[in-house]
């Protein structure tokens, strides 16, 4: 793998607290994450595990909880095999979501995630992670 990083951002009308649990709720990341189901305790050294089906084929995605500080961060590693590749370490990339407060009912929520092979590859997961933010964002929006 690489240090390409791809990063995705978006402003929510919501509070940090109204984020944090869509980012960890898993009935919540089912409404955005394509209905993938969420398999965690949220400790850090813990698994991770998405379970669903993209484009036709079931898939199983995991990783560790690195970090988990309510309503401010959450990191993360993420392994897919859908990516290709061997489940080694140097395959797994690490996922940073940031909240940060904005005044009035607002937070901005970024997601960094670094170890891209390419910055091709890296353009490629800021769009699909956008994505995903952006469907997050719905979820809190429409919730409110």
């Amino acid at each position: 793998m690489g240090d390409h990083v791809a990063t995705a951002e978006v402003q929510i009308d919501g509070t940090a607290e109204e984020v944090w649990d869509a980012l960890t709720d898993p009935e919540l990341i089912k409404k955005y994450m394509f209905g993938s189901q969420v398999v965690t305790d949220w400790e850090p050294g813990s698994s991770i595990v998405w379970k669903g089906e993209y484009e036709g084929k079931s898939y199983q995605d995991k990783g560790e909880i690195l970090e988990f500080d309510p309503c401010q961060r959450l990191k993360l590693t993420h392994f897919s095999p859908l990516g290709g590749g061997e489940d080694v370490p140097d395959n797994y990339h690490t996922l940073l979501y940031e909240l940060r407060e904005e005044g009035d009912n607002k937070t901005r929520l970024s997601l960094t995630q670094s170890n891209n092979a390419s910055e091709e590859a890296a353009q490629q997961s800021k769009g699909n992670w956008q994505q995903m933010l952006t469907g997050l964002k719905k979820v809190v929006e429409t919730a409110a």
